[in-house]
């Protein structure tokens, strides 16, 4: 029997087409959050118009969604633990139509507050349970194919956002906003009916006991029986379950949660520490801010400024896609790497235009067209690679026991530094000009590379029960070795 961390044969390399219709109907909640935060991105001029609002309050405005994801997703781990994976798809979309409800309905600054922090719990429960739930349905050769639909599903919710701003922009001040935002509730109100559809994650059902019920999901999800039969094992040993056992309900006694031994910190850390990075290096300075970096840059028209920021939704999905389908051929390593070390180029250049452009007397056209190409080339090395590794590889490399709470607290310092960046992006312009923020978070970039390189291992094609092996100090040769393997492969 093949191990189960080998990648051969053109029957393992085939996608289940039932697992795949799990993890995108999974992911339709992260196209709603994407939807909110593109859409955002315009509404708040004409938010800022209406409310006549000061750039401190429109700073709160747009960082409180993810201050409030955090505390979402702290609460997602444990709450999908409890109730399980799918139910708390389910919640993450009733509470974010809640919040989308608020801010449509929004008659002052005060309750669109509200609802921009209700929708944020929705999204931390999405955000942290999205790649979770596809990263368990899954097989270990595609486990990275379709643990990256989630940040598919953001790209195309924020492109759509950003259509919205330019279809509702023509609509009466007070209307058109609103439309905008309010909107999405309609969509999160199907998805929460239609998750009731899908298939428990067979992980979460054996953790509880319930060994028959897995089994069977366990046989759609995989390509044949014997892979189906494999997994069942791995699973069942990870959960401290008798390899032997045939019954379909088994009590499961030992309930505690695993302490943190040397190779749990390392998992921690590398999980923790790339979600990190993906907020510190300014993603979400480019794609909230988009239309303000564009003014900066001599874009002032503002149907001029919409229409850049839906360029930055197209340019987002176009690469996002094509990561997707490379991830389990080149290995999250080597995107990451690659990824990271051209954001330091893009950044180091679009932070050397936007000076030029601060301090010159007069419009250079020449600088107004680099800073665009570099606005676009750092959209295509983040999407390549950062941006949807982060969350694949995170999903991918906790132990059963501690999956959703390991997930749960790196998406919490995830928002924490989305929060920070987006709260702080324009003051921070304020006291060292635009481009020196962009140095400043090209020395960030610098520092990610580095941390990937010398603290993330390859997880490529091992399953979900191997990680450990893959973490831990006495399991390096073995992950050498089998790296090598693939490779040759």
């Amino acid at each position: 029997m093949e191990e189960a961390g080998t990648i051969s044969g053109d029957n393992q390399k085939k996608l289940n087409k039932y697992a795949c219709a799990c993890a995108v109907v999974g992911s339709m909640i992260s196209i709603i959050f994407g939807y909110d935060t593109g859409v955002m991105s315009g509404a708040m001029i004409f938010i800022k118009e209406e409310f006549t609002i000061n750039e401190g309050l429109l700073e709160v405005l747009a960082g409180i969604l993810n201050l409030c994801a955090l505390v979402g997703s702290l609460c997602a781990g444990r709450t999908s633990d409890y109730i399980g994976r799918r139910y708390t798809i389910m919640l993450a979309s009733i509470i974010f139509m809640l919040g989308s409800i608020l801010m449509g309905y929004a008659p002052n600054f005060g309750v669109l507050l509200a609802g921009r922090c209700t929708a944020g719990v929705g999204v931390g429960f999405a955000l942290m349970i999205a790649p979770v739930y596809a990263a368990e349905i899954s097989s270990a050769h595609t486990r990275g194919f379709l643990s990256s639909l989630p940040e598919i599903g953001i790209s195309v919710g924020i492109l759509l956002g950003y259509i919205s701003n330019n279809l509702f922009a023509n609509l009466r001040l007070e209307l058109g906003w609103r439309i905008m935002l309010g909107i999405a509730a309609i969509p999160s109100l199907f998805l929460a009916i239609g998750i009731l559809k899908m298939p428990e994650s067979p992980r979460w059902l054996i953790m509880q006991g319930r060994v028959g019920e897995a089994k069977k999901i366990l046989y759609k999800v995989c390509d044949d029986g014997e892979e189906a039969e494999r997994r069942l094992k791995d699973i069942k040993k990870a959960a401290g379950i008798d390899e032997d056992c045939t019954d379909d309900i088994v009590e499961i006694r030992n309930r505690k949660r695993m302490k943190p031994t040397p190779t749990v910190r390392r998992m921690l850390i590398a999980g923790v520490g790339v979600y990190f990075f993906e907020h510190a290096t300014s993603a979400e300075a480019v794609i909230l801010y988009g239309p303000r970096i564009f003014k900066k840059a001599g874009v002032t028209a503002r149907r001029k400024l919409l229409l850049a920021t839906v360029g930055v939704g197209l340019t987002k999905l176009t690469f996002i896609t094509i990561s997707t389908f490379i991830i389990d051929r080149v290995g999250r390593r080597k995107l990451l790497l690659f990824s990271i070390a051209g954001m330091i180029v893009a950044l180091t250049g679009l932070a050397t235009c936007l000076t030029v452009v601060e301090r010159a007397e007069q419009k250079l056209i020449w600088a107004l067209v680099l800073s665009l190409i570099f606005v676009y080339m750092f959209l295509m090395f983040f999407n390549i690679g950062l941006c949807p590794v982060c969350w694949v590889y995170s999903s991918e490399i906790f132990p059963t026991r501690l999956r959703a709470a390991g997930a749960s607290v790196s998406v919490a310092v995830n928002r924490l530094m989305n929060a920070t960046v987006s709260m702080s992006f324009l003051s921070l312009s304020s006291a060292i000009t635009i481009g020196g923020a962009f140095y400043l978070f090209a020395s960030v970039a610098v520092v990610a590379w580095f941390f990937v390189f010398f603290c993330l291992p390859e997880t490529k094609g091992r399953s979900l029960e191997e990680m450990e092996e893959v973490f831990s100090k006495s399991g390096d040769s073995k992950n050498k070795n089998k790296q090598l393997e693939l490779v040759k492969s």
